[in-house]
């Protein structure tokens, strides 16, 4: 009996990386374990070990540029596999009891997705799902999260910015290289289409 797939991404459930690859795993038939971490480090170090098979990373995190190294560089693991797909809405929540909100809570990539000059602190968060839990806890005055939050909690907060979905680039990585001295791109891809209907 073989041992079901693992992909591990960045926790807790609800985050966009946890849609994004479950999205992914859907689109390729897969059946697969998802684990949920807090570091993308601690991802790599599952990879080395054989307790992860596959990651997966939105490109514009923060850490994105020294997982990349150290995952080439220290673990023998590589980018296998690269594709686009939105994020859940997002907006910046802005809890009701509180008239005048100082306090900002934002995950580092999302900093210049809207106007924040009005807030005087910024908190830098690891995911949006723990900003989400902040909010809810009274730990900040405002969030950039998700929208649903809001719905789920009517009348707890007020929506001050309306963001709505990014488009992001995502990456996958395992342990075989794919890429050996050539582009590895889908010729066919819709991007692709576009570029040649605009040569």
């Amino acid at each position: 009996m073989t041992r079901q797939l693992c992909f591990v991404t960045l926790g807790p459930a609800g985050t966009n990386h946890d849609l994004v690859t479950r999205r992914y795993l859907q689109f390729h038939g897969l059946q697969a374990k998802v684990s949920l971490l807090d570091d993308f480090f601690v991802g790599l170090k599952m990879m080395h070990d054989g307790s992860a098979d596959h990651m997966v990373q939105v490109a514009v995190h923060p850490d994105c540029a020294d997982v990349v190294a150290k995952a080439h560089f220290e673990h023998g693991i590589h980018i296998i596999d690269t594709f686009i797909s939105p994020s859940k809405d997002l907006a910046i929540l802005t809890r009701s009891d509180v008239v005048s909100p100082r306090t900002l809570a934002l995950q580092p990539a999302t900093r210049g997705y809207a106007d924040i000059s009005a807030w005087p602190e910024k908190i830098e968060i690891s995911s949006i799902m723990r900003i989400a839990e902040g909010l809810l806890e009274g730990r900040y005055d405002s969030g950039l999260t998700t929208l649903e939050l809001a719905d789920a909690h009517p009348g707890l907060f007020r929506i001050d910015a309306t963001i709505g979905t990014v488009d992001d680039p995502w990456l996958v990585y395992g342990r075989e290289r794919v890429a050996r001295g050539e582009i590895v791109a889908w010729r066919d891809s819709p991007g692709a289409q576009q570029v040649r209907r605009k040569s």
